[in-house]
């Protein structure tokens, strides 16, 4: 599956690994990474697309806050 804007991923190596993701940005060769606490929207992580996983999700990172995108990933953690 290819990866893209908006997609929620889980980190399968690094620091990050397990944690659930959304792509902020890509180039050809790496993706940017927001949790909306440790990697905030305005400075994301920078992640080999080969070390992230794809989820069924994906959402508009237009728009949308730090403390909302926090939101969204911990009721998607907690499976509801």
């Amino acid at each position: 599956m290819l990866l893209h804007v908006g997609m929620v991923v889980r980190a399968c190596a690094g620091k990050e690994k397990d944690g659930f993701y959304l792509i902020i940005a890509q180039d050809e060769n790496f993706v940017w990474l927001a949790d909306g606490r440790h990697r905030t929207i305005r400075k994301p992580k920078r992640k080999n697309p080969k070390h992230v996983r794809p989820t069924q999700f994906c959402w508009n990172p237009d728009g949308l806050t730090d403390k909302a995108l926090r939101q969204k990933l911990r009721l998607l953690k907690e499976g509801k």
